[in-house]
């Protein structure tokens, strides 16, 4: 069951200004590292990160804790202008990576103090000063995201000492306001492994925007597990008691990222070391730190380790569509048929609700008009699924095809190309309906639009397989947004992140990050379906009079109309 704080998705009205905005003021998030940071640094740029003040001359003692939480955003050399705000003592001790809590607005916070901040003080005199913030959400020591509404309160001890106040007792972490949160952090997924050693899937954790960014990570990697929810479907190639041997990780001028690890590190087998390399490396170009290599060395000596070959999501061919009996992967201007696909598709004898081609094109799931899912290829249509009120299906990079009745949300099933249906246990037990789901690319995740207690949720599982690959059962659910209302689709932006279209009549494309917060943008109008893709910006919207539309800029702008259907392609 979902115990976790109700959240109502928000801020549609201030997503949609900052859209509207972004084309003249916006602040950019990504780009080429800048001449004067380390090797290694985040390709973030450095410069737009805001800056916070030291403590002002003669500040009173709720000054004193108002300006070290604000200072809070800045998180260079160790939160240095924070640590001014603190007493030596504690200055040393504090521990602002223990976790951030996220409030709605600086603005909106309170401070009580036992001591005006006017009133004459002397040495030795102490306050206590009581801070009350609207909590919206925490990044626990990890780096993992989750929400966690409703009020909160942090206690502090100021001291009098040397004729200014200083805060002498204060709890470990920061909190900083929503709106300045994704400019302090960001998200860098750490890769893990499937449970076939095949597959890289990401999990995503939340940490600042600093030049050591490339030591942060392989921290996190190395000495760190999978998200609880993630670990059932994941595995690291990293033994139990590697660790890094030095709290840096250099990166030369020949773009080598020098890692020390400790002795447990020696004797480890070729295919472990190659194994651990190619995940590190992995982690580190995914967070955009410029690697071309990970040395590993134990007591200065390189240790000799390869890479390993990982399957990797094909690049997008093009929006799959049916139109004037046509269907293909649009590129350019042009259908392209897919091969024992297309000829079935354009036989149908009845009128077809949706389509999912498999990655390697040679087959398709699709849901017909009865109701009923078929698998399509060269053998013509085959009946997979004939129970009623079935869903959308989705298919699986290992062509199983996931269906599950929109009124039963446990009896989840994975059909095999054998037409043969394995039941999956676990799949949201406490669920009572189902409108959407999806697989993803790399077969260890699935995320389900789910009612649970009358609210509506966007959640995601581990998906567990035996060791024929066949798929079992279902990790637990883990929320990630509750929606106001349904929503027409439900597909995945690359490997991290979702997309849904919502049902109300202001229709709204939700992007969500899986470990992190989501964002949303007013879709084309009369939209009626949704395709994903290899990255966000690549998402498609059908709408109703049949023009496909895509992102360009902050604007939609349509590609093609005339088309009846926008299908989708297996793990998108």
């Amino acid at each position: 069951m979902i115990s976790r704080t109700r959240r109502v998705l928000r801020g549609v009205a201030i997503a949609t200004a900052a859209l509207l905005l972004s084309a003249c003021s916006g602040l950019p998030t990504t780009g080429d590292v800048q001449p004067g940071l380390a090797l290694g640094a985040s390709p973030e740029d450095q410069d737009f990160l805001p800056l916070a003040s030291g403590p002002a001359e003669g500040a009173g003692p709720a000054a004193i804790v108002e300006g070290f939480m604000e200072a809070a955003i800045t998180p260079a050399d160790n939160w240095d202008t924070a640590r001014k705000f603190l007493t030596p003592d504690l200055a040393s001790t504090w521990r602002p990576n223990t976790g951030v809590s996220i409030d709605i607005s600086g603005a909106t916070r309170s401070f009580t103090s036992s001591v005006d901040d006017d009133v004459d003080a002397r040495d030795g005199d102490s306050a206590e000063v009581r801070v009350r913030f609207d909590q919206v959400a925490s990044v626990d020591a990890t780096g993992a995201y989750s929400e966690a509404f409703g009020p909160s309160n942090s206690a502090f001890v100021v001291v009098f000492e040397e004729g200014q106040w200083r805060i002498a007792e204060a709890p470990d972490g920061v909190v900083i306001d929503e709106s300045r949160f994704s400019r302090v952090y960001d998200d860098y997924a750490l890769q893990y492994y499937d449970q076939t050693w095949e597959r890289l899937v990401p999990d995503v954790r939340w940490f600042p925007r600093r030049a050591t960014i490339a030591t942060t990570i392989a921290q996190s990697l190395i000495g760190g597990a999978p998200s609880p929810w993630l670990d059932p479907a994941v595995q690291s190639a990293f033994p139990q008691g590697v660790q890094l041997a030095r709290d840096a990780v250099p990166i030369g001028p020949d773009q080598v990222a020098d890692v020390a690890l400790n002795r447990a590190a020696l004797g480890l087998d070729a295919t472990t070391l190659a194994r651990m390399r190619t995940q590190l490396q992995a982690t580190l170009n995914a967070a955009g730190v410029q690697v071309d290599q990970v040395r590993f060395s134990v007591d200065g000596r390189t240790l000799d380790a390869g890479v390993v070959r990982v399957i990797e999501d094909p690049a997008d061919a093009g929006s799959l569509i049916l139109k004037d009996g046509e269907f293909g992967a649009l590129v350019g201007s042009e259908i392209t048929p897919i091969p024992g696909v297309s000829e079935e598709i354009l036989g149908a004898t009845q009128p077809i609700s949706a389509i999912d081609v498999a990655i390697d094109g040679s087959h398709a799931a699709v849901l017909l008009a009865d109701g009923h899912v078929y698998v399509t290829g060269d053998d013509g249509f085959n009946e997979l699924d004939a129970r009623a009120s079935l869903i959308r299906p989705s298919m699986d990079p290992f062509d199983y095809t996931w269906s599950v009745p929109s009124n039963a949300p446990s009896a989840l099933q994975a059909i095999g190309s054998d037409v043969s249906p394995h039941a999956i246990t676990g799949a949201w037990p406490d669920a009572s309906s189902i409108s959407a789901v999806r697989v993803s690319a790399d077969g260890a995740r699935i995320a389900a639009v789910v009612v649970i207690g009358g609210e509506r949720w966007v959640v995601v599982s581990a998906i567990v397989r035996d060791e024929a690959g066949v798929p079992t059962e279902l990790g637990p659910a883990e929320p990630l947004a509750q929606l106001d209302g349904g929503v027409s689709g439900l597909v995945w932006l690359g490997a991290d992140r979702l997309g849904l279209l919502t049902d109300p009549d202001d229709r709204m494309v939700l992007t969500q990050i899986v470990g992190g917060p989501g964002t949303s943008e007013v879709a084309p109008t009369g939209a009626v379906s949704i395709a994903g893709s290899r990255a966000p910006a690549g998402v498609r919207v059908l709408g109703a009079e049949g023009g496909v539309f895509a992102r360009s800029g902050s604007a939609w702008s349509e590609s093609i109309d005339g088309v009846t259907l926008l299908a989708t392609r297996a793990g998108h």
